[in-house]
């Protein structure tokens, strides 16, 4: 494949991918209205659904990055500082987790979905940085990337009902 960075053949797969992430953000907001006084009033449930909306709002602006026009080396730049982003609130997880093991799986949190994301931000860094070296290859690290922490999001998100769940079972 001589240019596999053609933004033509990209466009439709960030249209999808913008275009869930919103309707996601939308959906995260509903589920946490719906019962925002068990999520506010856990530390963990409330980081976890704030980690949630920062995630897809990263895929979201990702997928307008790409699809504004620019050149690939600042395009690459943005990916990564945004991918860089990504990797802060998970190794503050990996932290508190450590020190704080049983709230964090009664609120459903486990180290294996960490784990994930940073392998993801990582793909993104590393897609960013190639896309940097003019190197086309680096949106399949950047795709796939955001395909990730789509999935996790949405497993995340799951994750976050059960522990309400088991807030509002606890609590009758």
């Amino acid at each position: 494949m001589e240019n596999a960075y053609q933004p033509e053949l990209w466009h439709d797969f960030f249209v999808v991918l913008g275009s869930s992430s919103a309707a996601l953000i939308g959906l995260l907001f509903i589920a946490t209205s719906l019962h925002l006084g068990e999520i506010v009033n856990d530390p963990i449930l409330r980081s976890r659904a704030f980690n949630n909306t920062l995630y897809l709002l990263m895929a979201f602006v990702s997928a307008l990055l790409v699809l504004i026009p620019q050149p690939m080396p600042i395009l690459g730049a943005e990916l990564v500082a945004i991918n860089l982003l990504g990797l802060w609130p998970e190794f503050k997880f990996v932290y508190v987790f450590f020190k704080n093991k049983e709230d964090y799986h009664r609120g459903g949190g486990a180290i294996h979905r960490a784990i994930t994301f940073i392998v993801s931000f990582l793909l993104g860094v590393a897609g960013g940085a190639i896309l940097i070296g003019h190197l086309n290859w680096g949106i399949y690290l950047v795709a796939t990337s955001c395909i990730i922490v789509l999935g996790r999001v949405v497993l995340s998100g799951w994750a976050i009902m059960v522990g309400v769940g088991q807030l509002e079972k606890a609590t009758k």
